[in-house]
């Protein structure tokens, strides 16, 4: 997909979710000031993935407003490339972004092929046991449909009874899915179907030809989506609440630094820039926090 629309874009999603958005602010990259104290917290002994810069992994799939391609069709812009930025620069050191699948983080971050993932990755319990976290947003998940599906409200379990739902493998909507799943056998009712896609080119295609009739992702990227063409509408939230976090593996000390980063950005108003620009600004947080409790699914 080209993006010589991207203003258009852009100014839709502006209508839809009242944030001044537009193509010139949004492809010029925001600054973030040098912050000794986050440097301070650099842990002596760590080693970054590639000397002299902070190397960090962004989502390769194409989900405005976290991860998308500028209109140079090359160039990574996002919310979550600005969080990168903002990571970097306050750390004074050059970025160098690494676009990823969702599969790819975890295995890119164990073998130091990257210092820190930011894919939209949640706390977890399990996932603690590996990784620091340092929130910067919170995780609003949402349901999408086509346009004119005769699905008007998802709110529970038996509101996805039988549809054929899309979820991401390993996220914490196939979890939600998967509980509310054994909540309709318990209940003797017919269990969603899960379809499980990557791209959103692939999803757009399932929904629009009917081959699935829900999609279960990121409320940002969904807000974004059905404002960009209509073809697409919100049909409610998840009830579970999680954090998005910066994600570093566990026991480097990396996490410190970036901790103090994000809280001086706060504090500062430059975090508040970031998610205002992209529409996200109901998602984000008052402070960051260090490997908070993970989400719970009760």
């Amino acid at each position: 997909m080209r993006y010589t629309s991207l203003a258009s874009l852009l100014l839709l999603f502006a209508v839809h979710t009242q944030a001044a958005v537009d193509l010139k602010a949004n492809e010029t990259p925001l600054n973030t000031p040098v912050d000794p104290k986050a440097i301070a917290l650099l842990p002596a002994h760590y080693r970054l993935a590639h000397a002299g810069q902070l190397t960090v992994a962004v989502s390769a799939q194409n989900s405005p407003p976290l991860s998308l391609v500028a209109s140079d069709n090359r160039t990574r812009i996002g919310s979550d490339i600005d969080i990168a930025r903002l990571l970097a620069q306050s750390l004074g050191l050059p970025l160098n972004i690494v676009p990823v699948s969702w599969e790819e983080w975890p295995l890119g971050l164990s073998s130091g092929r990257y210092d820190v993932a930011l894919v939209n990755i949640a706390v977890t319990e399990p996932r603690k046991q590996k990784y620091d976290f340092a929130t910067y947003r919170t995780d609003s998940l949402a349901f999408s449909v086509k346009h004119d599906s005769p699905i008007t409200h998802i709110a529970t379990a038996k509101d996805i009874a039988g549809q054929r739902v899309i979820v991401g493998s390993g996220t914490n909507q196939e979890r939600i899915l998967l509980d509310w799943n054994a909540q309709l056998r318990q209940q003797h009712l017919k269990p969603a179907i899960p379809i499980y896609l990557t791209d959103d080119a692939t999803t757009t295609l399932f929904l629009q030809s009917g081959r699935a009739e829900v999609n279960f992702g990121p409320q940002a990227a969904a807000a974004w989506k059905a404002a960009l063409n209509g073809r697409t509408k919100v049909v409610g939230n998840s009830p579970y609440k999680a954090w998005v976090a910066t994600t570093t593996l566990k026991g480097n000390g990396l996490v410190k630094a970036l901790n103090q980063a994000l809280n001086d950005a706060i504090a500062s108003g430059h975090y508040q820039k970031i998610l205002s620009r992209w529409g996200e600004a109901q998602e984000g947080v008052a402070y960051s926090q260090s490997n908070p409790p993970g989400i719970t699914y009760r």
